[in-house]
C-alpha cells in the first residue's frame, strides 16, 4: 500500500503523469516547476524525491527524464488509506514528546549553560550552487546543537540549484571543514581567480586543469586551469529548516 500524499505531492504526481503520457518521458525539474507555477526548483526536487521514496515514482539513471510511474495515478489514488490515522497519531505523539523534552532542557539550563552546550561557529556568507558569485566575508554566527563543531569548521548558506541531486538545496546551510586539498568525489568550496566562490563536486584535477561538477543533470561540468582554482574546504554536513 502506497503512503498518503500531501496536496502538493498529488499535484506534482499529476504533472509528471500528464507529461509522460503526452511527451513519452518525464519532465525536468525546471519544466515541472514551471507547470506547477511555483518559483523554487529546490522544493520541486525535494517533493520528487519524496514521491520516489513513497513508491509512486521510480528513477532510472541520473536525468529526471528517466523517471517513470510505478503505477497509474488513478490506481494509486484508489488504494485504501487504512492505517493513516494511526500513523498521524503516532507522529503527533512523537512531536509532543520532543517538545516536552526541549521545554525540560530549557528550564534546566541557564543562559551560560546554554551557550556552553550549544557553541557557535562563524557563518561567513553565501556560496553559489549555480554560476559563481562574488566571494563575501559577511560574518555572522550560527548556534549549533553540539555537532560539526571544531576550530577548522565554518558554515555557508547555499544559493542556487546546481547541487540538488546531491540533496543540497537552495537555502540549505553546509558545514565545511577548512582545508586546501581534496579528493576526487568530495563536495568542495572552490575559490576561482581569488574572487568567486562556488560549491561543486571535485572531478579529475591536476596542476593543468580542475573539473568542478554540478549535481544537476541539466548543468554542464565547469573546467578551469589548475592555477585559477584554490580549494577552501570540504563539505562535511548540512542543515535545513522547513
Amino acid at each position: 500500500m502506497a503512503a498518503a500524499l500531501t496536496q502538493f505531492e498529488s499535484r506534482l504526481l499529476e504533472v509528471v503523469s500528464t507529461h509522460i503520457n503526452s511527451a513519452g518521458h518525464a519532465p525536468t525539474v525546471a519544466e515541472a516547476t514551471a507547470q506547477l507555477g511555483v518559483q523554487s526548483r529546490g522544493s520541486v526536487h525535494r517533493y520528487l524525491q519524496s514521491l520516489i521514496a513513497k513508491g509512486y515514482l521510480h528513477k532510472e539513471g541520473r536525468g529526471w527524464r528517466n523517471i517513470r510511474l510505478v503505477q497509474s495515478v488513478d490506481a494509486l489514488s484508489a488504494q485504501p488509506s487504512q492505517g493513516v490515522g494511526r500513523t498521524t497519531k503516532r507522529y503527533v505523539s512523537e512531536q509532543a514528546e520532543q517538545a516536552k523534552q526541549l521545554n525540560t532542557l530549557a528550564n534546566e539550563l541557564n543562559e551560560h549553560e546554554l551557550k556552553e552546550k550549544f557553541p557557535r561557529i562563524p557563518l561567513l556568507g553565501k556560496i553559489a550552487a549555480g554560476m559563481p558569485i562574488e566571494a563575501i566575508s559577511d560574518e555572522e554566527h550560527l548556534d549549533l546543537a553540539g555537532f560539526f563543531i571544531g576550530p577548522d569548521r565554518f558554515a555557508l548558506r547555499v544559493t542556487g540549484d546546481s547541487m540538488i541531486e546531491a540533496g543540497i538545496l537552495d537555502g540549505d546551510t553546509v558545514i565545511v571543514r577548512k582545508q586546501s586539498t581534496a579528493r576526487s568525489g568530495d563536495i568542495v568550496v572552490a575559490l576561482i581567480d581569488l574572487q568567486e566562490a562556488t560549491l561543486k563536486r571535485l572531478g579529475q584535477h591536476s596542476m593543468e586543469s580542475i573539473e568542478l561538477i554540478p549535481e544537476n543533470s541539466e548543468m554542464a561540468t565547469l573546467i578551469y586551469s589548475g592555477a585559477r582554482v584554490s580549494i577552501q574546504g570540504v563539505v562535511v554536513g548540512q542543515m535545513r529548516t522547513y
